[in-house]
């Protein structure tokens, strides 16, 4: 058994939300449930008891109540939840407006501001009732090639007021990225900002912006928000509009909430798109409602007290994730820029001036924080921090060791695991629960995760096929433009019928943690035997001369060896000394099997705009084959370092 990095005091489990809600559950249900082990069992056997359980728990404003919790609740997909329901989204988000801080916001060269809980409901009034008059209703899209600041969030709610579909892309996008993703799906309105910062550099937005806005022709209104400059030059964009011209006269009220089914669509995400045109998902109101607010107050314990961070764009689902605390009363931090400009300190000043108690961010993050020798313990007072959360790839062993070192000793290191497919997590925090390091605390409630070999069957101890074999209120509407559920069918129920199939590659531990071994659509199969990427980068990503790494396999006579790229640190060399190194960590760590059968220098790894290595994209780079869609890459110009390399032809 390993031995836990952190252990939740007696008071903390006493007070933590989950406590309360088992013994909520308990006196219910007159059970005797003890612990996270006993109430996810019984989350997954008596689901609909459990999900009524998160709704009056965390005391969702509905209209009308539910008839059903239910209905065809083994299909999936085709299970319904709360039938019969009225709710609306933003009603729950805007709840309680008092003084207390909703929205504070900060970027990387200075700008600060702050909106109460009543200045945020009174905005997206206002926004609301002017969209209402230029003809937004229930099923209307409304777009967001926005930066991450107040102006967003002030959007997404007012348009969730009337029941139309929000949709957001971050403004580094270019213009196909944008178009590949908005064309789809014809916005009658987009909101944009003039410009935004990073890295020390200003960027243009309305160029691409009057690009967009001449080639979708439903386009009616293109929303202007001045970030960059006080009054931005819109002649080049006959659509635009000042937001404060756009939103003037429409008054402070309240927005007038319309009252819609539980499963009424509230968000369009989109897929990475890197291996062909973007998947448009849509997701319910109800459902991404109810799996939020179990994942804030249960899974995260946050609370009206708490003060919660994400470092997030807003083409990332951890914003939709991010804003959904505002349900349970939190204040939102939002920060816009680089979070190493104009050093690895601004993330860390912020949450010491701004009191953050949950801060998340990604693993690729905090090993970039390690690598630059910032230790924000030492550094910064963190005393309200109580948690961390890390997402977008797997959080190595060593990562968790120095993260306790170096951030802070006292608490709950989550790392959580799903996707924009379901706008949640499979996986992820317990606050009642240990902390061991390389593991997820626990498959999320309600959730039935499980890892499967090849032909469907359990595995407990061993990795396979990340699948969720029972209906969950947060599974997609359907895919936008997929009338027979074609896509959405092929996307998620080919490879099992009937079952969640992920596409991540995991292991169910004795301990009642996950372990996530990196996508499963790129796992290596050197010899027959399959290997999880993640399980080469936690070794190579150790290595102080190592600033990144990127490994696939390449077909090879027959069979599959394993190639690794690596991006070597400032001041260091890939020469023959160090790729023997590698090697060796890796064998020491692993297994042979995992060493590779070559080790080459690359001057980037490629990402997407979101922050995901692109394994595949660059397995088709060294395969021959074509990458259809790098405009959902960051730095796309990196894929040109892996092709025809004459090392790979040997």
């Amino acid at each position: 058994m390993p031995t836990p990095l952190w252990t939740p005091s007696p008071e903390r489990v006493a007070r933590a939300n989950l406590s309360r809600f088992i013994a909520f559950v308990n006196q219910r249900h007159g059970l005797d449930l003890a612990g996270y082990a006993a109430l996810h069992a019984w989350s997954i056997d008596q689901r609909a008891d459990f999900w009524r359980a998160v709704w009056d728990f965390c005391e969702v404003r509905a209209s009308r109540p539910a008839e059903a919790v239910t209905q065809n609740p083994e299909a999936m997909p085709g299970a319904r939840w709360f039938v019969g329901a009225r709710l609306n989204f933003a009603e729950n988000l805007l709840r309680q407006p008092d003084d207390r801080p909703a929205l504070i916001f900060c970027n990387e060269i200075g700008h600060q501001r702050r909106l109460s809980r009543a200045q945020l409901l009174a905005a997206s009034g206002r926004l609301s009732r002017a969209l209402a008059a230029v003809g937004v209703g229930p099923g209307d899209r409304v777009a967001g090639f926005m930066p991450n600041i107040p102006e967003t969030v002030i959007g997404m709610l007012a348009t969730a007021s009337l029941g139309a579909i929000w949709s957001s892309c971050s403004p580094d996008f270019g213009f196909q990225g944008v178009m590949d993703r908005f064309g789809q799906i014809r916005p009658k309105v987009m909101l944009c900002a003039d410009g935004y910062p990073y890295g020390g550099k200003r960027f243009d937005c309305l160029e691409r912006a009057a690009l967009v806005g001449a080639r979708i022709d439903s386009l009616e209104r293109i929303v202007v928000a001045p970030y960059m400059t006080d009054a931005p030059d819109l002649s080049a964009a006959p659509k635009a509009i000042a937001y404060d011209d756009f939103v003037a006269g429409h008054g402070d009220g309240p927005p007038a909430f319309a009252q819609l089914p539980f499963d009424h669509p509230l968000y369009i995400m989109y897929s990475s798109g890197t291996t062909g045109a973007p998947k448009c998902i849509v997701h319910g109101a109800g459902g991404t409602l109810l799996q939020h607010l179990k994942e804030h107050a249960l899974q995260c314990d946050i609370t009206a007290d708490d003060t919660l961070f994400y470092f997030t764009t807003c083409g990332w689902m951890m914003w939709n994730w991010l804003v959904s605390a505002l349900a349970v009363g939190a204040a939102v931090a939002l920060y816009d820029g680089s979070p190493f400009h104009p050093g690895p300190e601004v993330l860390w000043r912020m949450s010491q001036e701004e009191g953050v108690s949950v801060f998340g961010t990604s693993a690729r993050y905090l090993a970039a924080l390690e690598k630059s020798g910032l230790r924000p313990a030492e550094a910064f007072d963190l005393g309200r921090l109580k948690a961390v959360l890390s997402t977008g790839s797997p959080l190595a062993p060593e990562q968790f060791d120095w993260a306790y070192q170096n951030i802070k000793a006292d608490m709950c290191l989550s790392s959580i695991s799903g996707g924009t497919d379901i706008i949640s997590c499979f996986a992820g925090g317990n606050p009642i629960g240990p902390v061991y390091p390389g593991q997820l605390q626990a498959p999320g409630l309600g959730m039935a995760v499980q890892a499967w070999d090849e032909n469907g069957r359990a595995l407990w101890g061993q990795k396979g096929e990340l699948v969720c074999v029972k209906p969950f209120p947060s599974m997609p509407v359907g895919f936008w433009n997929d009338p027979d559920d074609e896509k959405y069918q092929s996307a998620y129920f080919r490879r099992f019928a009937g079952v969640w199939h992920h596409g991540d590659y995991c292991e169910m531990t004795p301990e009642g943690g996950v372990i996530i071994h990196g996508r499963s659509d790129a796992t290596l199969n050197p010899g027959g035997v399959r290997i999880g990427t993640a399980e080469i980068y936690r070794q190579v990503e150790g290595l102080a001369q190592v600033a990144d790494s990127l490994v696939v396999g390449q077909r090879w006579r027959g069979d599959e060896r394993v190639i690794l790229f690596v991006k070597m640190a400032p001041g260091h060399q890939l020469d023959q000394a160090t790729a023997q190194a590698i090697a060796t960590r890796i064998r020491q760590n692993t297994t042979p099997r995992h060493v590779p059968a070559k080790i080459l220098a690359v001057d980037d790894i490629p990402y997407t705009i979101s922050g995901k290595k692109v394994e595949m994209a660059v397995r088709n780079v060294i395969e021959g084959r074509p990458v259809t869609n790098k405009d959902a890459l960051a730095n796309p110009q990196a894929l040109a370092l892996f092709a025809d390399r004459p090392e790979l032809a040997e």
